[in-house]
């Protein structure tokens, strides 16, 4: 794709399908089986590879999984979680949520949580059931195509935020070919495990994973929205 290249329809058409990919981006957890061509994989990569980062450092690695090997990390990661004394031994790479949660973050987290399992009709004291609905981040909620992301150790935080750009390309490339998308920092405690069996060198550290595929249109997880603070809310502007 030419980058110096004009919007292919009007500015107006252009702008409603930018909002449109943006805003109909949600969490899924219900994948259909339906497979994802490895054509339009490549494509929303091709698309996300143009994200901004700094002095064009590009920090991005990408493992794309599919078929049995998305299956046997599934299984492996799956045997370790349902083993509490093996599942204390692993801990995540990094921080990704704050060791003490305070308002506003702790009851929007709260909110997101219960909303999920009310759906699923999970009570707050069902810890089994609590325990399978979060063991499914570990199947890639049933995607077709898993996706797991790691950046070289050696960087600093700043290249994690270009990260989170190409990881909001990622999602938003997809919509735009009608698939959705679920990232996920559930798999950053088996990060140890996750490199043993993909490989990955150890300077590298795994970031997040995502699943991709076609939303389950019938599963009830399916329809939960949650919602955002409107702009008056976060925004101060300075005249």
């Amino acid at each position: 794709m030419n980058r110096l290249s004009p919007p292919p329809a009007s500015a107006q058409l252009v702008s409603h399908a930018v909002d449109w990919a943006i805003t109909t981006r949600r969490s899924i957890r219900a994948f259909l089986p339906t497979p994802v061509a490895q054509e339009d994989i490549e494509a929303i990569l091709d698309v996300a590879r143009f994200s901004a980062t700094g002095v064009n450092m590009q920090p991005w690695h990408v493992h794309v999984l599919t078929g049995e090997v998305k299956a046997r990390l599934s299984r492996a990661i799956t045997r370790i979680d349902n083993d509490p004394a093996s599942a204390a031994n692993h801990a995540d790479p990094y921080a990704y949520y704050p060791h003490q949660w305070k308002a506003p973050y702790l009851e929007r987290r709260r909110a997101v949580g219960w909303a999920l399992y009310g759906l699923l009709g999970i009570d707050k004291n069902d810890r089994p059931r609590m325990h399978a609905q979060h063991g499914r981040n570990y199947r890639f909620f049933d995607a077709p195509v898993g996706l797991l992301f790691t950046i070289d150790r050696s960087l600093g935080e700043g290249s994690l935020l270009d990260y989170g750009m190409f990881l909001q390309s990622v999602m938003v490339a997809a919509r735009g070919r009608g698939l959705h998308t679920c990232p996920q920092a559930s798999f950053l405690k088996y990060h140890t495990l996750i490199a043993e069996q993909l490989g990955i060198a150890p300077e590298q550290m795994l970031v997040c994973g995502m699943s991709l595929g076609y939303a389950d249109p019938v599963s009830i997880e399916n329809t939960l929205v949650t919602g955002r603070e409107p702009v008056s809310a976060f925004a101060t502007f300075h005249p």
